[in-house]
């Protein structure tokens, strides 16, 4: 048995990230957009909740508010699209 405590999925992403071989500018573009999905959630739910317990109407709501409110554009939205972490946190747990 180990006691090291389970890494935070920030971590895990820059890990996976790194694995794959993505630039450092690449990596640290996609835990940027990590952070502002997790802070977006955290303020319309109240309360903080792991991304692997969200799904396709949180990115759909987070993705809305970036086109309404924030008004970025159409790439902006596809960035931001690829990089939430719904799909991040499926290949971390297969990995």
């Amino acid at each position: 048995m180990s006691n090291k405590p389970e890494a935070k999925l920030e971590d895990k992403l820059r890990g996976l990230l790194r694995l794959k071989q993505y630039s450092p500018r690449t990596e640290e573009t996609y835990i940027q957009w990590y952070k502002r999905y997790v802070l977006f959630q955290a303020q319309a739910s109240g309360r903080m909740r792991h991304p692997a317990e969200m799904g396709t109407e949180e990115v759909a709501a987070f993705l809305t508010n970036l086109a309404v409110n924030k008004n970025l554009t159409a790439s902006s939205q596809n960035q931001a699209l690829t990089r939430t972490p719904p799909p991040a946190c499926l290949a971390l747990r297969a990995a």
